[in-house]
């Protein structure tokens, strides 16, 4: 029977299929599990405190009620966020990247906990703020724990991490395939055969739980589109540079608005509290994600001017708040930004006279906004597939998509949100293609295990025995130091001082003139890249493999690296 430590070592391998699936399962049901119990934290208070006893109806509380509620929630978040230590209050999709990219994909659970409770809090008090980034985070936490649990490799933390993100997506949205393509597009930043298959069979899981829990999700009902899309074609065009202009509102308002974190927390979360509860006794559809809202636009889009009132707020209020502190996310309330600028758009045609249809443009829109703001187009554009049914929504979205990307990233020269977020902190997320290449596979599927250890100083005849044995590499150990030498220099020095049989001197193996390089351990789970790393910091060309332990495993060099990273390109 395979033992973990076998499926732990298969793991470190690039093309672990088999194992990768199995986890990909184990992903899906613990991040399934997650959302289920978070969307319970959210909608249960929700019901029974709205008198309309509906979620997200907050339009039906009493106007002092409404300024009440998020000032509430920031309190609550006051009282806990500053009682946490700061390390642990990082949460988000943008830290999500940051442990991914930096930290080898190890993420914490008391940060869990602080995304769980504190996006709660957000959420149910009526901030404008969206459950998708808040749930990402928590499926590519608890899948990051499991991998930390099982001490995998780090390699299969990535996969992993990608696993509970597009397991999040389609418990949250049941659109799995666009969790999937998120996942592969914002998340890892790559796509690869083998990343997809277990990313897929993680979110397909996570789907199923949720729809045999709680239902197909009901977040989102929209209609119909209309049986001729071709005349409609220009105008989508202009709606595309429209949502790349509200796009770009949404993106100079967050990058403006960290600069206000060089405040206290508890200052923040105040005045995050006293706007949004504030502008919500105004405009009372501004409070929540906002999805409500839009089935109202199908039904009753109401007058240009509330629409154009309502989509300011909400392009202004949700990327301020956020920037402050509050631990929302913004995939839902970009979806929401994107209808409204649609809706808004439909009307002006139709007062102008043109043929526009509301239901098209206020789909369009959606997509067109969240493709732009989390530079995900293709994740925007199978979201949109999966949200209507309908492949006639296909070629109408990548053009409203395109034209939004390239008005947000040509014309304003604006990064996606989570990227200006980092940006923000002095962080680069961008991989170049070897870092990605060796991201993918551990040490351990490189390593050279043909070594063997030696004390120094060492007799001529147990020297000749040991390498009668033909390792690939020494460890000699004398005193507390270490070195890696390799065989070949010992033998060719034995041969040159064979004059004398019956010499027993001990060898001191530390001066004899031969290549010998300082002891730098890496723990086997460690990735291809972090070794290369370690030994471009160091200095060295190979690098001693350790057990999780402690204890020699092997030796993995620079001309191995290199090897496996030519050998990949060349596929």
């Amino acid at each position: 029977m395979p033992s973990l430590e076998h499926f732990r070592q298969r793991l470190s391998h690039f093309d672990a299929l088999p194992q990768l699936v199995l986890l990909g399962i184990l992903s899906g049901l613990t991040t399934g599990a997650v959302i289920l119990l978070f969307r319970l934290a959210i909608e249960l208070p929700q019901q029974w405190l709205l008198p309309a006893g509906i979620s997200e109806r907050f339009e039906s509380l009493p106007t002092w009620q409404r300024f009440a509620l998020p000032m509430l929630g920031s309190l609550a978040l006051i009282a806990l966020l500053p009682a946490i230590p700061k390390a642990s209050r990082a949460v988000g999709i943008p830290h999500l990247l940051e442990r991914l990219n930096y930290h080898q994909g190890r993420l914490s659970f008391f940060n869990l906990l602080t995304q769980f409770i504190g996006g709660a809090i957000a959420l149910g008090s009526g901030h404008s703020v969206g459950r998708e980034g808040p749930a990402v985070y928590l499926g590519g936490s608890c899948s990051s724990l499991i991998g930390q649990l099982l001490r995998l490799p780090n390699n299969t933390l990535r996969i992993l991490i990608g696993c509970g993100s597009a397991a999040a997506i389609a418990a949250v949205f049941n659109t799995p395939l666009a969790g999937v393509i998120f996942a592969m597009e914002v998340i890892l930043l790559e796509y690869s055969i083998l990343g997809f298959i277990p990313v897929i069979v993680a979110a397909v899981v996570a789907d199923v739980m949720i729809q045999l829990t709680l239902g197909p999700v009901a977040s989102l009902q929209l209609p119909s589109l209309p049986p001729e899309i071709l005349p409609e074609l220009p105008m989508l065009l202009v709606l595309g540079l429209g949502i790349g202009l509200i796009a770009a509102a949404f993106i100079i308002t967050l990058e403006q608005s960290l600069r206000l974190r060089r405040h206290p927390l508890w200052l923040r979360l105040l005045f995050a509290g006293l706007v949004a509860g504030l502008i919500s006794m105004a405009v009372p559809d501004v409070m929540g994600t906002g999805y409500d809202s839009i089935e109202r636009l199908f039904h009753s889009p109401g007058t240009l001017e509330l629409l154009l009132l309502l989509l300011v707020c909400k392009t202004l209020l949700t990327p301020f708040i956020i920037a402050l502190g509050i631990p929302g996310g913004i995939i839902g309330p970009s979806l929401v930004i994107g209808a409204l600028g649609g809706a808004l758009l439909a009307g002006l045609g139709a007062h102008l006279g043109l043929n526009t249809s509301l239901d098209l443009f206020t789909i369009i829109g959606m997509g067109a906004m969240m493709g732009a703001v989390l530079n995900a187009p293709l994740a925007a554009l199978i979201a949109l597939l999966e949200l209507t049914d309908n492949s006639a929504i296909i070629l109408p979205g990548m053009l409203a998509i395109v034209v939004s990307n390239l008005t947000l990233r040509s014309l304003f020269k604006r990064a996606s949100a989570f990227q200006t977020i980092l940006q923000a902190q002095g962080l680069d997320i961008s991989q170049a293609p070897l870092a990605q290449a060796l991201s993918r596979a551990a040490v351990g599927s490189l390593m050279e295990r043909n070594i063997l250890d030696t004390q120094s100083p060492i007799t001529p005849g147990a020297l000749e025995r040991i390498l009668d044995q033909k390792p690939r590499w020494l460890l000699v150990q004398q005193d507390d130091e270490q070195v890696l030498m390799p065989p070949g220099d010992l033998s060719r020095w034995l041969e040159k001082h064979a004059d004398d049989p019956a010499d027993t001197t001990p060898i001191d193996l530390l001066q004899i003139p031969a290549n010998r390089q300082q002891v730098v351990s890496v723990y086997s789970r460690a990735t291809l890249l972090e070794a290369w790393q370690l030994m471009s910091s160091t200095g060295v060309t190979a690098l001693l493999v350790i057990s999780n332990q402690d204890a020699p495993l092997g030796v993995v060099s620079r001309a191995q690296i290199e090897e496996y990273y030519n050998h990949k390109q060349a596929l």
